[in-house]
């Protein structure tokens, strides 16, 4: 599992505390910063937009951290933000460019072989080609599970759909990447 997803207890104890709240949620940003920006980045493929959005994460986890209660792992809760912010972005960039779902794929493919920000070899280009193939929710669940390590019920709280629905998802979406391998470009 991802380590980034295991709470510390204190941590969340702090961020309750109105005394040690702005400290703590520094603490936040540095232990999440990195992990959130990864999954927001393989969704969007635009640095600036990544940035952005995780800027966008953060504002909104500070905005409504009296909200946290705990019930949920702070990893999760933060990643669910995340999410969240993205497919709404993706949305909205979408409806802003008239683009039809299968425009999108084609945009996300041409964005990668531009991308001079990722630095990787042939075969993870492909493979980033390959997940920019899937539909949204579907790539979500691959860039959970397979870069994260994420357990289905820790990915089944970040998009509240059931274990059974994401482990199929999962399958569908590894068999169309090894499509798109067995294909070729």
């Amino acid at each position: 599992m991802a380590e980034f997803m295991h709470d510390n207890p204190k941590l969340v104890e702090r961020l309750r505390d109105p005394a040690t709240v702005r400290e703590a949620f520094g603490e936040v940003i540095a232990q999440y910063s990195e992990p959130l920006y990864r999954q927001i980045r393989r969704m969007v493929q635009k640095h600036d937009d990544a940035n952005d959005l995780l800027q966008n994460t953060f504002l909104k986890a500070w905005s409504n951290i009296e909200y946290f209660r705990g019930d949920a792992r702070l990893g999760t809760w933060l990643y669910k933000i995340a999410v969240n912010e993205t497919l709404s972005h993706l949305d909205r960039e979408r409806k802003r460019k008239g683009v039809s779902l299968d425009d999108q794929e084609a945009s996300l493919i041409n964005s990668i072989e531009a991308d001079t920000d990722i630095d990787g070899d042939m075969l993870a280009l492909r493979l980033r080609k390959a997940i920019a193939t899937l539909p949204e929710k579907q790539r979500l669940v691959f860039n959970m599970r397979y870069y994260d390590d994420m357990p289905y019920d820790e990915i089944s709280a970040v998009l509240g759909t059931s274990v059974g629905a994401l482990k199929a998802s999962y399958h569908i979406a590894v068999k169309k990447v090894e499509q798109f391998f067995s294909d070729g470009d």
